[in-house]
């Protein structure tokens, strides 16, 4: 599956990334490297949870 990740970046130089498909899925870091990782790893987590539900 493909999710849609928009990264932003605040005003500090964070990276700020959120799935707009999947609520509550939201990371922030200074590297974007790593922010990508952990959003992918939020996204595993919830289809995994899902899965679970049904």
């Amino acid at each position: 599956m493909n999710y849609t990740v928009l990264i932003e970046q605040d005003e500090n130089c964070i990276y700020i990334a959120k799935v707009p498909d999947i609520p509550g899925v939201l990371h922030s870091r200074k590297n974007i490297i790593q922010i990508m990782g952990r959003i992918k790893e939020a996204i595993q987590v919830c289809l995994e949870a899902e899965q679970d539900f049904m």
